[in-house]
């Protein structure tokens, strides 16, 4: 059983609260609390509203992430992938999608726009230096390990 934590919500959409389809889901889908339906031209965004605050315990994030389906059937994906949403927020929550195919797609109240993963996080703490360790990548950038 994977573990869990009490998250307090305040839901004004009148849909069903985000939950699991399986015992070992990472993630919940959000739905689109709309009062009517929106048409993403392409290559357009939206803010879709989810009528859903939360209120997360010190230490956590929700990170907000594409649905594979809408991404692989319809171009459909967050801008800001992965979305955060901080501890210390309390206003509604809203995904920003956008539209990468070639034909308008249509959001309807209810349709499940994007997973919520609910996560631990860490703040740094800077460490001013002027060396750093060596490591086998050392400077290797972007494509530096090539194709294959």
């Amino acid at each position: 059983m994977m573990k869990q934590i009490d998250i307090k919500v305040i839901n004004t959409s009148g849909l069903e609260l985000p939950s699991y389809a399986s015992s070992q889901s990472a993630g919940m889908d959000i739905r689109a609390a709309l009062d009517a339906p929106v048409v993403i031209a392409p290559g357009t965004r939206v803010l879709i509203p989810t009528g859903l605050r939360v209120e997360l315990p010190a230490g956590f994030e929700i990170q907000l992430r594409p649905r594979s389906g809408l991404a692989l059937r319809n171009g459909i994906t967050l801008l800001n992938s992965p979305g955060t949403i901080d501890a210390d927020y309390r206003g509604e929550i809203g995904v920003i999608l956008i539209n990468h195919s070639d034909v308008p797609f249509t959001v309807e109240r209810g349709d499940r726009i994007c997973q919520m993963v609910v996560a631990p996080c860490l703040q740094a703490v800077w460490k001013p230096c002027n060396e750093l360790a060596d490591s086998d990548r050392a400077e290797g950038g972007f494509g530096h390990s090539g194709i294959k």
